[in-house]
């Protein structure tokens, strides 16, 4: 048995989400102990992992549960799902992260990007490929998602120019926090632009909650891949952003 701070160390989200989880019904803890304390078994941790996949595709917390609930839910079934398009978003993610050091580095005299490697990584035709027959699915099951089309129908709606400003916002945002880095991560100017990183993507892409920030700092130190693009921009620049996106996220959840 998990106590509720146990499980959200483990998940990494906040103690709130999973209180507010339970109070909606989404996921509600194995035991309530007569002090108020909750405990969650296995069955619930498992649960949790499904909720969370469905959270990064952009599904309500109601629609979830719809899914979750329903007597024909195949967890097999919905892993194979997640694991097909969140490997695309991560192979989309590392393109769009080494074309910013490639944009970097034309700004300072390097080579000149053409129109194409510019554009290139923002191809989201395999992920919306395998999107659209999990959605189709979803549809026929349980109905349509509005948080799913809202981010479809905002990316679908840039053209070439937002594409640059995006690009060169997102760059910009990481030069000045390299300008600080020997502030440290809990300096006040760097959490003030680590604060104007998370608004960027949710600007731009997502609605980036805390959960799903503390999950991006974790995978910019954890994953190799990741890590390497961001040193190319300054070396150690990935564990210090790791960091200070982590302080971020614990004074936010005070």
């Amino acid at each position: 048995m998990y106590k509720v701070k146990e499980v959200a160390r483990l998940a990494g989200i906040s103690v709130r989400t999973l209180h507010h989880y339970h109070d909606i019904g989404l996921l509600s803890p194995s035991e309530v102990k007569s002090n108020g304390y909750r405990y969650y078994s296995e069955k619930e941790i498992t649960r949790l992992q499904q909720i969370l996949f469905f959270r990064e595709m952009d599904f309500s917390l109601s629609k979830i549960q719809e899914i979750l609930d329903a007597p024909d839910f195949d967890q097999e079934k919905a892993l194979h799902r997640h694991k097909k398009i969140l490997l695309e978003k991560s192979r989309r993610l590392e393109r769009i992260i080494l074309s910013v050091e490639q944009t970097l580095q034309s700004l300072k005299g390097g080579n000149q990007m053409t129109n194409h490697d510019r554009f290139q990584p923002f191809d989201k035709s395999q992920i919306e490929q395998h999107e659209k027959m999990y959605e189709q699915e979803v549809k026929e099951r349980w109905g349509e998602t509005e948080a799913y089309q809202e981010s479809k129908r905002r990316t679908k709606a840039y053209s070439e120019k937002d594409w640059i400003n995006i690009q060169e916002e997102g760059a910009e945002i990481d030069r000045q926090i390299i300008g600080r880095m020997d502030q440290g991560p809990d300096d006040s100017d760097v959490q003030r632009l680590i604060d104007e990183k998370r608004k960027h993507i949710s600007k731009y892409f997502y609605d980036c909650q805390l959960d799903i920030f503390r999950g991006l700092a974790d995978m910019y130190v954890s994953d190799p891949r990741f890590a390497k693009n961001f040193d190319q921009l300054q070396p150690g620049y990935a564990e210090f952003l790791g960091k200070a996106m982590d302080i971020y996220c614990n004074r936010m959840e005070d």
